[in-house]
């Protein structure tokens, strides 16, 4: 029998997680068995869950005392599932939650083509947490998309989500090859990270997810979009928003740590050029990223969480 691990980082948001895995709980898991992994990454709240097992689902929490960030905390639950017997682990986010169905439908499509690396279920908004939530009818709410497909802009080293704020009348149902898995919500098999490797730690939080998939893709592995899979993202704005303090530093440094590793002679230029600028006339967080990522100051750096 198959075993896929769900893992699931919580820093001080227990009432998402709870409820994340309240959502687990209920999935159909016919053919395989589960076990959801809990990591809780350095919370000063307490997080209210135990051990235990429900049918072919187990849930088991590991706890850390400092916060590892995105990519550290995953890897502490890579580092345990690599010990098991694990076929495919699911990196989810603890603002989501599913369909039943959702896990089988991946599965199913990775049971297709072992050169399938990772696998991305269609993720939609949940209802209420959309960025214009005005503009929705709603009949329309919970069939927003929050990613149909992942692209790179290479020119601008920016990633895109393919369909993003569009109501989903059937244009992204087709299974196929995309370009950029999220961390949102994305199931690797386990041949990728023994080839490949975990996240690299130098991101700590954001671009980790961009690296991997590059990473994967470079060894010959496939990124599959799965639209039968579906799961609903609630989108809080943990990380603060957009532009706050804490965007403005790890979006800033890593987005040039990626694209120097990357992307194009040209958009590596560009990118050393607009690092001048905003060195000039950015933000704090934005000038004191730059200036870490030429001092190598990589992983948690210079920002306190």
């Amino acid at each position: 029998m198959k075993r896929v691990f769900i893992s699931i980082l919580n820093f001080n948001g227990k009432n998402n997680t709870i409820e994340c895995v309240e959502s687990l709980k209920k999935i159909n898991t016919s053919g395989f068995k589960s076990t959801i992994l809990v990591i809780d990454n350095g919370s000063s709240e307490k997080l209210d869950l135990k051990n235990s097992s429900w049918g072919d689902i187990d849930l088991k929490i590991i706890r850390s005392e400092i916060n590892l960030g995105f990519s550290g905390g995953h890897n502490l639950g890579f580092k345990y599932i690599m010990t098991q017997n694990a076929n495919y682990v699911v990196v989810l986010n603890n603002d989501t939650y599913v369909n039943g169905d959702f896990l089988q439908k991946l599965i199913g499509t990775a049971d297709t083509d072992d050169k399938i690396g990772i696998l991305v279920p269609k993720i939609y908004f949940a209802p209420g947490f959309e960025f214009h939530k005005d503009k929705y009818s709603k009949k329309e709410q919970g069939k927003v998309f929050w990613y149909a497909g992942g692209i790179m802009d290479w020119k601008n080293v920016i990633g895109h989500h393919r369909g993003v704020d569009e109501v989903d009348i059937g244009q992204f149902d087709k299974t196929e090859e995309t370009e950029l898995a999220t961390g949102c919500c994305m199931m690797i098999r386990r041949e990728v990270l023994e080839k490949v490797g975990l996240f690299d730690d130098k991101y700590y939080l954001y671009y980790e997810d961009s690296d991997l998939n590059v990473r994967t893709k470079n060894a010959g592995f496939k990124i599959v979009y799965v639209p039968k899979s579906i799961i609903f993202h609630k989108n809080a704005g943990s990380a603060g928003g957009s532009g706050s303090k804490l965007q403005d530093y790890y979006i800033t440094r890593n987005r040039l740590l990626f694209g120097m590793r990357y992307a194009p002679v040209r958009a590596k230029v560009a990118l050393f050029r607009e690092s001048l600028k905003v060195l000039l006339a950015g933000r704090y967080w934005q000038k004191r990223g730059i200036i870490d990522f030429y001092l190598k100051r990589l992983g948690r750096g210079s920002y306190k969480i």
